[in-house]
């Protein structure tokens, strides 16, 4: 999303626009701030409601690499994120830029929110997953209505590094 924002904003800083490109650029840095905290903070208490009733992983529980669900998202929501992109482009003719940067704003506030999912896992110790058969009622949501509670694993077995992805082989020594 952050890539798709950044090249709206770079083609929509082409065009002049009604309000010109200072205002507009001014707004899209403005809508970017304002667009990352919200997105990082959003639904932050829905996450640690989740994560505090987090249960030891079951043998029998299909659990599923973070980089996996977020393919799976991508491919499951590509129109909607051609049509994000295409709506920033057009808004630049009123607003140059400000429509990528919102969208950018947007990308940039998923990315700390999961820094902040992965710096909490590290402090405890522990990999929160959701199990596939949840996300797949979900639309890919980790914290949606039907994920009920997290599933926990150890990094003690070394194969998995906060985040859910994989641990680098020089960390594994």
């Amino acid at each position: 999303m952050w890539w798709l924002g950044v090249l709206a904003a770079g083609a929509g800083a082409l065009v002049p626009g009604l309000t010109g490109r200072r205002i507009g650029v001014l707004a899209g840095a403005a809508l970017f701030l304002v667009a990352a905290a919200v997105v990082a903070y959003v639904r932050r208490g829905r996450y640690i409601a989740l994560a505090g009733t987090a249960a030891r992983a079951g043998r029998h529980d299909v659990l599923q690499d973070r980089a996996v669900t977020m393919r799976n998202w991508r491919r499951g929501h590509r129109w909607w994120l051609l049509l994000g992109f295409l709506a920033a482009l057009g808004s630049a003719f009123a607003v140059p830029a400000a429509g990528g940067m919102l969208l950018a704003g947007c990308g940039t506030g998923l990315r700390l929110k999961s820094a902040w999912l992965g710096r909490r896992e590290d402090a405890e110790d522990a990999l929160l997953w959701v199990r596939v058969d949840w996300l797949a009622r979900n639309s890919g949501r980790p914290a949606g209505k039907a994920v009920k509670a997290y599933r926990s694993t150890g990094i003690a077995a070394g194969d998995a590094a906060p985040g859910g992805a994989r641990r680098k082989a020089a960390a594994l020594v």
